[in-house]
């Protein structure tokens, strides 16, 4: 991961029932998302414990890519069929400062 990547981390929680619903609209909506320039990736991550909530992660080039995006109308039309199968919601933007891969040998 570049340094100064700026990563959104959305945290839902879906309708009872939803989830496999949920899924399939994000894939949707996340093909499209990746051709919004300054899109880096995306990751849908469910929770081990509890099947109905998830975490959607979105790294961008910088804060001005994630910002656009999220004033655009195309924001609202991409996410709107996960608004309407969701129960809460929560979003925060973090910029990532170092990435450490793993399955290295020690020194």
């Amino acid at each position: 991961m570049t340094p100064g990547t700026v990563r959104t981390i959305l945290r839902m929680r879906t309708r009872e029932g939803c989830e496999a619903e949920f899924e399939a609209a994000w894939r949707r909506a996340a093909a499209e998302i990746s051709r919004v320039p300054g899109n880096r990736q995306q990751e849908l991550i469910r929770d081990a414990d509890d099947p109905r909530t998830f975490l959607i992660t979105s790294d961008w080039t910088d804060r001005a890519a994630v910002d656009a995006f999220g004033r655009s109308s195309a924001r609202d039309a991409l996410t709107a069929a996960l608004r309407d199968l969701r129960e809460d919601a929560a979003r925060n933007t973090y910029e990532v400062l170092a990435t450490v891969p793993g399955g290295q040998e020690p020194a």
